[in-house]
């Protein structure tokens, strides 16, 4: 028999107590409770306020709880929140045409996150490596350092055997390359390759973005071996970087598009965009979802694009994302033998150091009220709401400095 919890508010340890008990321990979470958004702000249980340079890993890209995403929703939710996708539904429909004209491509599969959009590309992928080349064609090289998800399809595309052992066997036809090789990678490009799948730049494994040549080289050797691109655009799409999607700042254009996170401001909404042939892989019977592209979620979706331009966010992302590594490398000048490398574009950063301290160093924010994120032991991811400001970054960089001079002096 379950133990019932009333309507009644929850202090800190109850809902610690609740939580050990009954969820999944499939996460390592902070102690503080969050409880309300705004903008770059969170705040939690206690009343204390937070800086939030995680935007929910790069999801609120519009900020917290923007007050015309709310109002979408609110709206849509007393009107229609679900239909099923054998019916056609207008925001569907809106969205859909949007994302094309902003990505330019030909047609879009809704889905509900990342990891969902690479499945479908990788069904995508497949399918149309056998019309092509015949039932052994389907193999998709991924590369080293990469994240595509947590399902078993995308899990097997993730080259990083930590997040695979404790579920191996890997589903087979993935094949793993170095990053920015590409004597590599034409070496594994085979009759069997139905697809090059990359992140023009790498999020989880600490910001680590693909070099312009090597990316344009990709896309020239797909074309010659008649091979599918897929851009994983998850984390670095929905104008991150200062473009729509990070593949944009190259112009490089890819068969197969994924997007989530940032696409619907923390709503789950996800998408697997196609151009050319690749477009009319899919037919019924193929593929599906229950809550894709349902009007609730295409609400949020077409909410956020709308803020996303009217706003001038990208930009901002560009402009004070440019002012945030700028003052980073300033303190990586202060502190040579700690601070490693910046790199990243826009509002994607990661900072490396020469030691293993970013846990250190993001507890240090943390006690500062400041939210980052720390990816192993020696990077810190920022990826803050594309609403932040210099003077919040100038908060961070301040906070930064004090906690590595902290490490200097212990």
């Amino acid at each position: 028999m379950g133990t019932e919890v009333d309507g009644s508010q929850l202090n800190v340890a109850e809902i610690h107590a609740l939580d050990k008990q009954y969820v999944m321990g499939t996460y390592i979470r902070q102690p503080m409770v969050i409880v309300k958004g705004d903008g770059a702000r969170l705040w939690d249980s206690e009343g204390n306020e937070y800086l939030d340079f995680l935007a929910g890993i790069a999801v609120a890209q519009v900020g917290h709880c923007h007050p015309r995403i709310a109002e979408a929703i609110s709206k849509q939710a007393h009107q229609l929140m679900h239909v099923s996708n054998l019916f056609h539904n207008e925001l569907q429909a809106k969205l859909a045409a949007r994302l094309c004209g902003l990505t330019g491509m030909d047609k879009v599969f809704f889905c509900n996150s990342g990891a969902e959009a690479n499945e479908c590309a990788i069904k995508l992928a497949r399918k149309r490596g056998k019309q092509l080349r015949g039932p052994d064609c389907y193999e998709i090289i991924t590369f080293e350092g990469s994240f595509h998800g947590r399902t078993m399809g995308a899990l097997a595309a993730t080259a990083q055997p930590k997040y695979q052992e404790a579920f191996a066997p890997m589903p087979p036809g993935f094949l793993y390359t170095k990053l920015n090789d590409l004597a590599a990678l034409d070496q594994l490009i085979s009759e069997k390759t139905c697809a090059v799948m990359v992140e023009p730049i790498q999020g989880e494994s600490g910001v680590r973005p693909v070099s312009p040549e090597f990316l344009k080289a990709i896309r020239l050797l797909c074309n010659e071996a008649e091979v599918l691109l897929i851009l994983d655009e998850v984390q670095c799409g929905t104008g991150r970087t200062g473009c729509f999607l990070g593949s944009h700042h190259l112009g490089i254009k890819g068969d197969v598009i994924t997007m989530a996170k940032g696409i619907a401001d923390g709503f789950p909404m996800g998408a697997c965009l196609a151009s050319g042939e690749a477009a009319n892989t899919l037919v019924p019977g193929d593929h599906g979802s229950t809550f894709a592209g349902q009007p609730l979620a295409c609400a949020a979706a077409l909410a956020t694009l709308d803020v996303l331009e009217d706003e001038g966010l990208m930009q901002n992302a560009e402009e004070v994302g440019a002012f945030l590594a700028n003052q980073l490398n300033v303190l990586a000048g202060r502190y040579p033998h700690l601070i490693k490398e910046v790199r990243g574009l826009g509002l994607m950063i990661g900072i490396e150091f020469s030691q293993p301290i970013a846990k250190k160093l993001l507890a240090g924010l943390y006690r500062r009220f400041i939210i980052a994120n720390a990816v192993g032991e020696s990077i810190l991811r920022l990826v803050p709401p594309l609403v932040i400001t210099r003077e919040q970054c100038m908060q961070l960089v301040e906070a930064l400095d004090a906690e590595l001079h902290h490490v200097i002096v212990e």
